[in-house]
């Protein structure tokens, strides 16, 4: 299995190395040359397996020799064996064919626990291999950073370093990144928004001196290891529900493309899936794009939902190269007009395949209070604003097919997100015992001109020797 850059001038990767790699050399993102498929057979054969069975038959297939199966299949079931449900992933009914699909039950109470705790594994079977130390550096719009620390924190062969934007994470996003003890990580609290947070990161990683000198490594969506796990739930609920048999629907709340691009590898690899919908709050990019063809930043404004304030979505970068025909030139020429100009146009045929797999919708502000109130008082369930956003477009998406099941991606605990979903309720949702000390715990954190020379500086001075 081989590993191919967006851009198409860096050189081509075997897993491991992509996954130690994280962006390639030229600027672009891994993908793989291929993409595996799974028959009708073999999918309907996933269902009744525990979840760690099913990821470890979804994503061998992608990681080719560098791990054995008995590497794979340890490390997967120590990803697993902390979160709080037995089913990993559970579904919840929420109304007739619209279905709930809960991947807050991790460490972290958010969805990116599903990639990151098997990355942690991952990383240190291939680094104890190599006898190598790394430096990550990630930026985070909440969740990633926290997720990222959980699953490395103590670690002997990485320091991680996380940028989050200064002010604009929610309070406990902000303390699951600044109150663990490790030595080994740092939360950095940048001046900006996330995009600026992703511009500093690409830009050590272009640095090539830099990132040679602390052999840097990034755990964000960019790192194709972290799209590869997330692909495993869309299976797991797709089958649950009928799948290879019936046709199924997903709707994710998106900033950063990583989540619904799993999911567009996974109707690639054989799942049926009838229609991925993007779900956007006001920071609505991705939604402008889908329905228009223009991708033109205006300017990220703060929402309930910040992990979604995002307007350079990193793995839309992956979608773009699908829909071009794999064209390296033309992504590049792309991306480049999106940093010298704040805008691209996609062309009619990338716009018409990108149609062909996805659907979008936006919602505002007031409505996601009304929906975070209205689930609660119609099914009982309590949901964070990301899975509001998601829970609304996914109500529209229905209402154009009532006919195939649609999974909503709840992404995040709603105790993540207490202020909105008090707001909405009237309920200020608690943290989970193991967590309930959280706001006592003493903060440790740097913050951070949003200036490139400023931060090398301090990851070189942080960062053990």
């Amino acid at each position: 299995m081989r590993y191919v850059s967006t851009r198409g001038q860096a050189p081509v990767l075997s897993f491991g190395e992509a996954m130690l790699t994280g962006l390639a050399r030229d600027g672009g993102l891994y993908v793989p040359e291929t993409i595996p498929t799974l028959t009708a057979a073999e999918i309907a054969d996933l269902a009744g397996l525990s979840y760690e069975e099913v990821a470890f038959r979804v994503m061998k297939p992608f990681t080719g020799d560098t791990f054995t199966d008995e590497e794979l299949q340890g490390a997967i079931e120590r990803a697993y064996a902390g979160f709080g449900h037995p089913a990993r992933a559970p579904l919840v009914q929420l109304a007739p064919n619209h279905f709930l699909l809960e991947l807050f039950h991790g460490p972290t109470l958010a969805f990116k626990d599903f990639a990151m705790q098997v990355i942690g594994q991952l990383f240190q079977i291939e680094l104890a291999k190599q006898g190598r130390k790394v430096t990550i550096v990630g930026a985070t719009s909440g969740d990633t950073g926290s997720a990222a620390i959980e699953a490395f924190r103590g670690l002997d062969n990485v320091d991680v370093f996380i940028l989050f934007p200064h002010g604009r994470v929610s309070e406990v996003q902000r303390r699951q990144m600044t109150t663990p003890i490790e030595e080994n990580v740092h939360a950095l609290a940048l001046d900006g928004d996330f995009d600026d947070c992703q511009a500093r990161l690409k830009d050590m990683f272009n640095d090539f001196a830099f990132r040679d000198e602390v052999g840097l490594a990034g755990v964000n969506s960019i790192n194709f290891a972290r799209v590869l796990a997330q692909i495993v739930y869309y299976f797991t609920s797709a089958v649950a529900l009928g799948a290879p048999q019936r046709k199924i629907s997903f709707t994710v709340p998106t900033g950063n493309f990583g989540d619904i691009f799993a999911g567009f590898l996974a109707k690639q690899m054989g799942l049926p899936v009838e229609r991925l919908v993007i779900a956007t709050n006001q920071n609505d990019i991705l939604d402008r794009c889908i329905k228009g063809g223009d991708y033109t930043r205006h300017g990220v404004k703060p929402s309930m939902s910040p992990s979604m304030d995002i307007e350079i979505s990193s793995n839309f970068e992956r979608a773009l190269y699908f829909a071009y025909g794999r064209d390296g030139d033309a992504i590049t020429a792309l991306m480049t007009e999106l940093k010298e100009a704040g805008s691209f146009t996609v062309s009619p045929n990338a716009i018409g395949a990108l149609r062909e797999i996805y659907d979008s919708g936006r919602i505002g502000e007031g409505r996601t209070l009304e929906i975070i109130g209205r689930t609660l008082k119609e099914t009982g369930e309590l949901i964070c604003p990301h899975t509001a956003v998601a829970v609304g477009v996914a109500e529209d998406a229905l209402d154009r097919d009532p006919a195939t099941p649609m999974v909503t991606l709840a992404t995040a605990h709603p105790a993540k997100f207490p202020d909105a979903v008090n707001e909405a309720t009237g309920i200020r949702p608690a943290l989970p015992p193991r967590m309930k000390d959280l706001f006592e715990r003493p903060e440790r954190v740097t913050r951070v001109a949003n200036d490139l020379a400023a931060l090398e500086a301090l990851v070189r001075g942080e960062r053990r020797k």
